[in-house]
């Protein structure tokens, strides 16, 4: 089941963490959440599953930074999320994907527990100007059922910045 805005207004301090919150983001049945003002970029032709590859950080400008189609930018939400008892999902504002932009080629579903900055992954199919702070996705909470274990991955829990893939750490 999926929470209301109103419940997860009413969970909010609780089950339910995200700083900054701001009511006027509350949506229906989600929240908005903000593009932060970096990005960052692969610096690397050919990315290698086994090793951690280079990056470059991109600060984006107050008058907008051009995506450029065919090229993978990570980013991050301006807002640190927390949940209790809860799964935690990830979209893309239909606003947003109407410029031909994805925010999450596969990670939009978190794992109950998780706690920390949602790393985005951006692509789109033409130019596109972003802005820092611009509300880009929308954050939505399911309901559990079963025993469960909460998320304690050493690798992306309580990360205070972007996250480049860390895939590499599984082979070690």
């Amino acid at each position: 089941m999926i929470l209301s805005g109103k419940e997860i207004q009413r969970r909010i301090g609780s089950e339910i963490i995200i700083e900054p919150f701001d009511e006027q983001r509350l949506n229906p049945n989600s929240y908005n959440l903000r593009l932060h003002n970096e990005l960052l970029v692969y610096d690397e032709g050919i990315l290698d599953m086994k090793k951690p590859n280079k990056i470059q950080r991109i600060v984006i400008p107050k008058e907008g930074f051009v995506l450029e189609p065919n090229k993978l930018y990570l980013g991050r939400t301006v807002e640190f999320t927390q949940t209790k008892d809860l799964v935690p999902m990830l979209e893309g504002r239909s606003s947003i994907g109407r410029l031909g932009l994805s925010i999450h080629i596969t990670a939009g579903f978190g794992d109950v527990g998780f706690s920390g900055y949602w790393t985005l992954e951006i692509h789109t199919i033409h130019p596109v100007r972003i802005y820092p702070d611009v509300e880009i996705c929308q954050i939505y909470y399911h309901t559990i059922c079963g025993d469960y274990e909460n998320y304690a991955s050493g690798k992306y829990q309580g990360n205070n910045d972007i996250q480049p893939s860390l895939l590499y750490k599984d082979f070690e």
